[in-house]
């Protein structure tokens, strides 16, 4: 880290921590063994559909931070109990999703303990996602259908990674590279934003156009698709020291810092008419700033330029001294079960518009963690 954090910050954010301790704490005794994906006016069971079954590992992932933080023996039988519920989900085919969902669980118990088990459930859960790789085309189908290509899975191909280099497998390591760098030539822009979707010609593996399921249009800059980019290459430089998996990480980042509002929370698309009502207009989202500081905190570490470091941190910062503030985090809202307010999950399937979302609950403890527990 550049610089540390001021004792101001520190307090801010350890507060800020022990309310998301006290959120989760509640959530598992009124809600118990159950993952939610968003809240409904504040309440985590929600009646709507799910879209797809992805944020198990962003509940027990929290759990996992707390421990981290405190040392705590309750916080780790909890982590454990809910990493547990989902080890069935190594070998589901169905999502894309699997970096989310272990990497985030069995990972840092697997760390802490070095229980040769759990290695072996993170190993499955990366084999099983290289099992989506379409030949033609070089990319890692999302749940969508064969065709489809999403920027999210750039924040799960890093298990592969993980798994190819833990089991020594070329083949698995050949998968993610092939992954990484068909997404950097088709949805990852020159200017460093991003397209939510790559469309593929499954006959001959042909790119055929940048889509989207969440953004604003096919060629705006989704903010969360450019998160997970951003934060997704980070990650991958971690496995692969490879340059270019810097570059567009840092392209990504730029891109971020030169259009964040002056607030320092983005908007749900960087190109939504601000003139215009949520929530396809001026609709904050909480969670992709939590995603993209958390991510920045990491490429501060990273980048070989001191004055991007700084940069890198200065803006992580900003953004969550922006998110620990009464506007965003709900400590002073009565009722309200989540710990974030103002995320977005689908606007245009209406579901998690303006709540509370599990993976900015889990990436805003997470960039709270490295913050304080930085050395």
């Amino acid at each position: 880290m550049p610089e540390t954090i001021t004792s101001e910050q520190r307090q801010a954010y350890d507060t800020a921590l022990d309310f998301a301790e006290g959120q989760v704490a509640a959530l598992v005794v009124n809600h118990p063994d159950y993952f939610p994906i968003y809240t409904v006016e504040g309440k985590w069971r929600h009646p709507g559909e799910l879209w797809t079954d992805w944020t198990g590992g962003f509940l027990a992932g929290m759990m996992w931070r707390f421990q981290q933080r405190t040392g705590s023996a309750a916080w780790q039988e909890r982590a454990e109990h809910y990493s547990k519920l989902l080890e069935h989900r190594q070998h589901d085919r169905n999502v894309h999703d699997l970096g989310f969902i272990f990497l985030n669980t069995y990972r840092p118990w697997y760390q802490l303990t070095g229980d040769p088990q759990l290695q072996e459930v993170l190993i499955q859960a990366g084999r099983t996602l290289a099992m989506r790789f379409q030949e033609k085309g070089q990319y890692l189908r999302s749940f969508v259908a064969p065709e489809s290509l999403f920027i999210d899975i750039m924040m799960n191909v890093p298990i592969i990674f993980y798994a190819g280099q833990e089991a020594n497998d070329p083949a698995l390591l050949a998968v993610a590279l092939a992954h990484c760098d068909t997404t950097a030539r088709t949805i990852v822009r020159p200017d460093g934003s991003t397209a939510h979707e790559g469309i593929f010609d499954l006959e001959t593996g042909e790119f055929l156009r940048q889509t989207t399921h969440q953004g604003l249009r096919d060629d705006s800059a989704w903010a969360r698709g450019l998160a997970w980019s951003l934060y997704g290459y980070s990650q991958v430089y971690g496995f692969t020291q490879d340059a270019q998996h810097l570059e567009i990480a840092e392209r990504n980042a730029r891109y971020w810092i030169d259009h964040l509002p002056a607030d320092n929370v983005p908007y749900w698309d960087f190109d939504a008419d601000l003139t215009l009502p949520p929530p396809r207009g001026a609709q904050k989202d909480s969670s992709a700033g939590a995603i993209a500081a958390s991510g920045l905190l990491d490429l501060a570490r990273q980048t070989e330029s001191p004055d991007k470091a700084a940069e890198y941190q200065r803006v992580a910062l900003a953004m969550l001294d922006a998110l620990v503030s009464p506007a965003y985090l709900a400590a002073s809202d009565a009722g309200w079960e989540g710990i974030l307010k103002h995320g977005v999950y689908h606007t245009d399937k209406n579901l998690g518009v303006d709540e509370s979302v599990m993976w900015g609950e889990f990436f805003f403890v997470e960039a709270l963690t490295k913050a304080v527990m930085a050395r």
